[in-house]
């Protein structure tokens, strides 16, 4: 499902694929990303969005202690609205076997059907080997990284992101950079609203944004009082004023260079952009939520103009503030804003 498909036409059919070694069964981490998966698109919400998404474990069980009982075959990946594949064996990342020629049949089946086709760590090997990622965008776990550009030189590798979004192909790192692609698809198909409450029951950041980076060779703050949580937390409340650089850093008992410095190490990003992301991500709540004229919208979210929100919210969402406002609109509402 791409984005603006709205929430009333119900999110669809999200297929997991589960291909244990067939020697040593699945691994705890590579349950621990399948667990990811199944806890966003498994468990129903129905006060947040009514109907949830329909979730299919396909594949075998496999040996081991932390076997999975699937309902489906691996053929059930096909006529699902999104695949997953949350992991390869470790045989293939550590031994350099070849991704099971099953698995490649039918990730390039479902493909071919319209799935939206998203990797999870190090199930990015299956979508290239299944060439889906040729001439693409994509990521992995950056240990895994060097291992994937080496292997497939076609596919397009950038080791420093959280996560990549190509609009039928998406992939993610590893451990929590799966959660935050997850509830991307959520933000996507759903909206930032559903998706953040969502977020905020599995206690995790709303929004990482997918350019985000992987790891942070800094020390995380030491302290409650030496944290930047305060500051960006007053950022987000008052969203609407012409905040600046200089003024957070002021709120933050820091030079404007320290400040800056600060945030890039601690989110991978630097002031302004942090405060770009949470811009939008107020507009998009907002065109969600609310009637307010488009003009508003950009006043309440910090975003100035409505020829300033439409340039911002394009670059960032891929979609106009009206188109995506109508996606969230029940057919023939009209709406009083622009």
């Amino acid at each position: 499902m791409s984005a603006g498909v709205g929430p009333e036409a119900g999110p669809g059919v999200v297929a997991i694929a589960v291909v244990p070694d067939r020697r040593v069964g699945t691994s705890m981490w590579e349950l621990y990303e399948i667990a990811i998966a199944c806890a966003v698109f498994g468990n129903p919400q129905p006060d947040l969005a009514d109907p949830w998404y329909e979730l299919r474990l396909c594949g075998e069980a496999g040996p081991g202690v932390f076997a999975l009982r699937t309902e489906y075959g691996l053929d059930g990946l096909a006529g699902a609205d999104t695949v997953i594949v949350p992991s390869v064996p470790d045989a293939v990342v550590e031994d350099g076997e070849e991704v099971p020629p099953e698995l490649v049949d039918a990730l390039r089946a479902a493909a071919a059907s319209g799935a939206r086709m998203v990797s999870l760590c190090t199930g990015a090997f299956a979508l290239a080997a299944a060439g889906l990622l040729d001439g693409r965008r994509a990521t992995a776990h950056w240990q895994h990284t060097a291992q994937l550009a080496a292997r497939h030189p076609e596919v397009l590798v950038d080791d420093s992101v959280l996560y990549t979004d190509e609009g039928g192909v998406l992939t993610s790192a590893g451990a929590t950079a799966a959660l935050d692609l997850c509830l991307h698809l959520v933000r996507k198909d759903l909206g930032a609203t559903v998706a953040g409450q969502l977020a905020r029951r599995m206690v995790v950041p709303a929004h990482r944004a997918g350019g985000q980076a992987q790891f942070i060779e800094a020390p995380l703050p030491p302290s409650e009082e030496d944290s930047l949580g305060p500051v960006l937390q007053w950022a987000t409340r008052n969203l609407a004023r012409p905040l600046t650089v200089e003024e957070l850093a002021r709120r933050a008992r820091m030079s404007p260079r320290t400040f800056h410095r600060r945030v890039q190490e601690t989110y991978g990003t630097t002031p302004l952009q942090w405060l770009l992301q949470q811009r939008v991500a107020r507009a998009q709540s907002l065109l969600e939520s609310s009637d307010l004229p488009v003009e508003r919208i950009g006043d309440h979210s910090g975003l100035g103009t409505a020829a300033n929100l439409r340039r911002h919210f394009i670059r960032s969402v891929g979609v106009s503030p009206t188109d995506y406002r109508r996606s969230f609109r029940p057919s023939g509402q009209p709406s009083t804003g622009r």
